[in-house]
């Protein structure tokens, strides 16, 4: 898949908002940060992803040009705060959205700590498969999911009812005579 190409003048906002958090964590935490690579790879729903050993961020560019200064006020600071966190605590015990991270987010970085973001996501949800079971629901499963099942290569049981998720019309609902 092709990677959309980002104005230079929003990755410019990106990179003002980075350096501007990483300072502010530079002088709250008394330490040297180095700056983390930058990228807009990052696909699907998830609007940022943070790389912990590569200190890396990586950003939805669908997303970002949808959602401008929104998304870089809200993600850029929410993905450095991952990165600060396994600088200053490693990653044993570390829960991702834990109470290190939360007061990365309100004491170090200043803003509202925010596990997901609310960005309209239609342009980028992938295409959904209809599942079902003894459950009168439908369960979707991705694409992935779907070609995997296809292919013989996994089975996914319902957790309601254990039974195996099967596409096609809802077994309990065909079965009424």
């Amino acid at each position: 898949m092709k990677t959309l190409r980002v104005p230079i003048n929003l990755q410019q906002k990106v990179m003002r908002t980075l350096r501007a958090k990483l300072m502010l964590a530079q002088q709250k935490l008394e330490q040297h940060i180095p700056e983390p690579i930058i990228n807009y790879k990052q696909r699907g729903t998830t609007a940022g992803s943070a790389y912990l050993k590569e200190w890396e961020i990586r950003l939805n560019a669908v997303l970002l040009l949808e959602n401008g200064e929104n998304f870089i006020d809200e993600v850029i600071p929410h993905e450095l705060a991952h990165l600060l966190v396994y600088r200053v605590y490693g990653r044993q015990g570390i829960a991702p959205h834990g109470s290190e991270w939360k007061w990365m987010m309100e004491h170090v970085l200043e803003v509202p700590a925010s596990r997901t973001h609310c960005f309209e996501i239609t342009s980028v949800k992938s295409r959904t498969f209809h599942y079902h079971c003894a459950c009168p629901i439908t369960h979707e499963l991705t694409v992935r999911r779907h070609n995997k099942v296809v292919r013989g290569e996994s089975q996914y049981l319902c957790r309601k009812c254990g039974e195996i998720l099967k596409q096609g019309a809802n077994i309990a609902a065909t079965d009424i005579k």
